[in-house]
């Protein structure tokens, strides 16, 4: 959303280029009432403020807009929270960051015990567009799970399940070469990043998830980068990332189930007999003999029936 002609922007908005949150993480911090505007405490996100001359703070300390907007690629170990704090006193990104830096917070997240690439940054607005499924900002992981999936099982993912009464979009599926012989490594890319929807998938076909890594988000790859470590994004990256999340893309096409012969049924549905019996000779199989098709009998007429 663009601020309006007289320089003045929505409340969550500024929130967000302040680097307090997303755009979405901030509608709540507004709503639990923590926000004050010229003193007044607000809770509605209509509000309205000017950057240059409203005096905003987010409990109790005044937040401004930032003289830079950065983004940071952080390589988030196995046992860290992907939050800046915790209540419960786990390790958490806090940690990490070098000094000086100030604003930053996640883009997403990794649940506790998955690793891989995090983005870190400072603008509220681009870390809303990464998350939001409208720009399909694809995420990449490699994941372990447990056994070995049949390629229906597989599909069922790649096409969509419900979780908690929500179709989730298609993902893309392919098997990673490996030496494992009792679990597998599979290359996942998925669109949406639910509260730990990969291990839900898996788990509802049975092969729950070992390790899970995330190793690229749009166009920034993890690289090199070893756990605990952080490096900010190269101008290209930046670029390239920014683009990545202003170009609204359609959602992406389920795979076709594929049939026994001649492709898809979706495709056959619609063919006529003579098409059928040559999609069954280019496919192998014999056509149906016509020895074999059962004709209608005919009718009798009325001195032949019986009384």
């Amino acid at each position: 959303m663009a601020p309006e002609r007289d320089g003045r922007m929505r409340l969550n908005q500024f929130l967000a280029r302040c680097g307090v949150a997303s755009r979405r993480a901030a509608e709540e911090v507004v709503r639990e009432g923590r926000v004050t505007v010229n003193g007044e405490r607000v809770t509605e996100l209509a509000v309205l403020v000017d950057p240059e001359r409203d005096s905003v703070k987010v409990d109790g300390e005044r937040v401004r807009l930032p003289d830079r907007r950065t983004v940071f690629a952080f390589y988030k170990p196995k046992e860290v929270v992907s939050t800046l704090e915790d209540p419960e006193g786990r390790p958490s990104l806090k940690a990490f960051l070098p000094r000086g830096t100030k604003g930053l917070f996640p883009v997403g997240r990794l649940d506790f015990h998955s690793e891989g690439l995090l983005l870190l940054t400072n603008d509220g607005d681009l870390g809303f567009r990464l998350l939001h499924p409208r720009f399909h900002v694809p995420k990449v992981y490699e994941v372990k799970v447990k056994g070995s999936p049949a390629p229906e099982a597989l599909d069922r993912l790649r096409r969509g399940i419900v979780l908690e009464g929500r179709r989730t979009l298609p993902v893309e599926i392919r098997r990673i070469p490996s030496r494992e012989t009792r679990h597998t490594w599979l290359r996942v890319v998925m669109m949406e990043g639910r509260k730990n929807q990969l291990r839900e998938m898996f788990f509802r076909i049975d092969h729950p998830v070992i390790k899970l890594k995330r190793v690229a988000m749009g166009p920034v790859r993890l690289g090199g980068l070893k756990p605990g470590e952080l490096r900010p994004l190269t101008p290209e990256e930046t670029r390239a990332l920014k683009e990545a999340a202003t170009t609204s893309r359609p959602f992406p096409a389920p795979p076709a189930r594929q049939g026994s012969a001649g492709g898809p049924p979706e495709a056959r549905k619609g063919r006529s007999p003579a098409r059928r019996k040559a999609g069954a000779k280019r496919e192998g199989a014999p056509p149906p003999s016509p020895r074999s098709r059962r004709s209608s009998p005919k009718p009798r007429s009325p001195k032949e029936r019986r009384p």
